[in-house]
This record gives C-alpha cells, structure tokens and sequence, in this order.
C-alpha cells in the first residue's frame, strides 16, 4: 500500500542544483511512539534516514519484544518519506495494511509489532554539505547525491573509522575502497582485498586468516592471509554478507582481539588493521533472518555510507561516458558523439556503472572501427557472420591486447595497473579471467 505522497512535495531540491553548490537541504522529520511499552519516546532525524528496532544501533530504541531488531526505517527520498520494513517479524502496518515499502505523510501511523509511532515532517531544513569536488579517487560525479558522498568520504577517510559501503552491484564500491584507503594515514602501508563472494567457502578461511605449512591437505607453505597482509594498512572485505556463520564468528573475534589466529596455529597473531567492506544487500534485514550477526554489523558500522545507483544521478552519464570514452580510445579521441550520448541517457543501467563502462568501451571500439575502416587501415571485414559475432570480436581482440599489456607493463601487480588507467581492480581482474589470463601479483 502506498499512501500518496506527490513528487513535487519530496524533501529535496525540485530543481538541479548549479555544480558550485555547497550544500543540500533535505526536510527534518520526527517520529514518536503513541502507544506501546516506550510510549513518550522520540527521534528526530539528524541524518536522511531514521531507524526503528530494539537494536542498539538503532536511532528510535525500543524495548518491545514485538519489535525486530531492525524493524523499519524511515527515510528522506527525492520521491518523498519512504518507509521499508526491514524484514522484521512481526511486520509493519500502515492503515491496518501490512507494507513492504510505502511513501508516508506527515500524521502518518505506523505500527510496529505492539508498538504505534506516528510520524511527522518538520517546518526545518537539514543542511549536508556538499564536496567542491567531483571526484573522489577513480569515481566522478557531479550530481548532488555523488557530492554529498564525497564529502562524507573525505570526512571519513582521514580517520581510522570502520567503514561500511552499500549499494548496488557495480556502483563502485570496492573503487571507492582502494580511494578511502589511499587518503587516509594509512597510504603508505598495504591494501589487501578479498572478495567474499568470488571465494569457495572452504578456502575462505584460509584466504582472511592465513595457515600453516601442513595445517591440511596441499598446505605446502605458510600463507599470511588477508589480515596478516594488511598489517599497519587497509583490509576491504567486498560482499561481506557472504560469509558464512562460523567466519562471521572468528571475524568478529580477531576485530575485537585484533589478533588472528592462522590455521593449524594455537598462537595468535597481533594484527594492526582498518577495515572496510561492502556489501549490495541490507545487512539489517540479514540479522532479522537470522543469516548475519547482530555484533559483526555493530564493530562494521563505523560509518555507513550508501552508494547511489546510477539511475539516481542520471546528471552524470554524460560525464561518465566521455570519461569511459577517452578511457578507451585516448584523451585526442574527444568526447563520444552527441547520439551515443543521447542513448546512453535513456537506458535504466541495472548494472549501474559497471554497464555503462561496458557499454560506452563497446561503442568506443566502434567508432574505432569504422574510423580506421574509412582510412583503409582497419583489416577486411567478414560479412558471412552476423553483425553482432562481428561487433563482439572486434571489442574482444582490442580488449585482450590492450589487457595483456598493461599487466605486463605493471609486472602482473593488478592494483598498480588498475590504478595506472583509472580502472577498477576488479574489473580488471574480471577481464583477465574471461580472456584465460593470468597475473603473478594480486
């Protein structure tokens, strides 16, 4: 059920903002229990999001035992108020309806288990400042949603914080990550990054922990492991939620202890890390189902900070695209043509800025094509396969050259190449498995 909720009366500006903006303003709200065991109780929001539960991280704690741990969250959306309900398991009721996601007025009730809260908009404005820059690390952007991150990223980077990214795949999470990493006093000491999610369970362990020679089958020699490697660095656990129970428990021991303990070892190991990770799933609604640990999501929640999809900055395909553009064909190659352009600003990118890359990469090897084929430089073409087969082969043949060499120009160091061309290591390290290559250093 949605209650209506028009876009023009949102909390955000209904016009762009000019790109020498400062800051933001967003509408403060309100939410008070009404009845129930924390009748009295209220948060006002701080942030652009408010969240309900009787976990400690909570802005609204409850005692009801009706309440999940996190139960619900209201947020300040360019759409208007939106309410989600995290997978608690009592649910949450709108108008006696119970709702998933709803856009809410001010009076709107809201119940919660056997609590009631009545939410309420507030005549003040919340001021978020906005980065002079758009740029943070390899990530670009102009619109007011990528500033307004890049200036809680610099704020964050420069401490020691815990920091927990979320967003949707390929928004460039683990970029941003690598970018925290390079601005903060640890630059000078090692990042070390594990894919959660790109890892067999049963060398995960080994893979964040390290063994030791002989601990099991094939253990042939020490390994250090993940944590080992990012001593007096940076470690950045990307997809996080997968892991799985017994490793969300050894995690959160050698967090707490700051030692590891390597397999096959009895002695600890001190380690001195900051951690970052990243995740595309609500971590909040995986402690509800029981599949993530309450005090993991505690000693990660430094600073969240969510990563917008590309449909929610819109403003900056084009910059993007000229960048992916010249990324592909050299600085003297210009901006992509106004038509290209003009497409790439209609699609919906479910795949966020990944697809785009791809996509501007293909029409960038396109327009290469026909440019050397005009010149008669470009080889025969074949018109006995389709256009497609045609289309794809060319982007595979320059894509494998141009991959080869810039791995063997970095002596197979994945990060430094990566760094070298503005490219996301994992992308990179993506692109080296389809085409069956291999890397000496990660």
């Amino acid at each position: 059920m949605n209650a209506p909720n028009p876009r023009s009366a949102g909390p955000w500006p209904t016009t762009p903002l000019a790109t020498n903006a400062r800051d933001v303003a967003i509408q403060r709200f309100r939410i008070e229990v009404v009845s129930g065991p924390n009748r009295g109780q209220s948060a006002i929001a701080d942030v652009d999001e408010l969240s309900l539960g009787t976990a400690p991280t909570n802005h609204l704690v409850l005692t009801d035992p009706s309440v999940s741990r996190h139960h619900l969250t209201i947020a300040a959306t360019p759409d208007g108020f939106q309410l989600r309900d995290l997978g608690s398991h009592s649910g949450t009721l709108l108008a006696g309806y119970r709702v998933e996601v709803a856009y809410i007025d001010s009076g709107a009730l809201i119940q919660a288990g056997e609590t009631t809260v009545r939410f309420d908009a507030l005549d003040e404005r919340l001021s978020q400042p906005l980065s002079p820059s758009g740029r943070f690390g390899g990530l670009l952007g102009q619109s007011a949603a990528m500033r307004r991150l890049f200036a809680q990223l610099e704020a964050s980077a420069a401490g020691d914080t815990t920091i927990l990214l979320e967003g949707e795949p390929g928004t460039g999470k683990s970029a941003l990550a690598e970018a925290i990493h390079r601005q903060s006093g640890r630059a000078a000491g090692p990042f070390a990054a594990v894919d959660c999610s790109a890892v067999a369970p049963a060398l995960l362990e080994s893979e964040l922990f390290g063994h030791e020679r002989g601990a099991f089958t094939g253990a042939e020699e020490q390994r250090v492991g993940a944590l080992g490697m990012a001593d007096g660095g940076t470690l950045f656990l990307d997809e996080i939620g997968e892991l799985g129970p017994e490793l969300q428990a050894k995690l959160v021991r050698a967090l707490e202890t700051r030692q590891v303990r390597r397999i096959g070892s009895v002695e600890p190991v001190p380690v001195n890390v900051r951690v970052i990770a990243s995740t595309s799933r609500d971590l909040r609604h995986e402690v509800n189902a029981g599949a993530f640990r309450t005090d993991l999501l505690l000693l990660l929640s430094g600073a969240r900070l969510a990563v917008p999809p590309l449909r929610e900055r819109r403003e900056d395909i084009p910059l993007l695209a000229a960048h992916f553009y010249q990324e592909a064909l050299g600085r003297a190659a210009g901006d992509p043509p106004e038509d290209i352009v003009a497409s790439l600003c209609r699609q919906p990118w479910p795949g966020n800025v990944r697809e785009l890359r791809d996509a501007v990469e293909r029409a960038a090897v396109i327009d290469a094509s026909e440019s050397a084929a005009s010149q008669g430089s470009w080889p025969a073409l074949d018109f006995t396969i389709s256009f497609r087969e045609s289309k794809e082969g060319a982007l595979a043949v320059w894509t494998r050259v141009y991959v080869r060499e810039l791995v063997d120009r970095y002596g197979g160091n994945l990060s430094r190449a990566a760094r070298a061309v503005s490219m996301d290591r994992n992308h990179l390290r993506d692109l080296l498995h389809k085409y069956a290559m291999n890397s000496e250093q990660p």
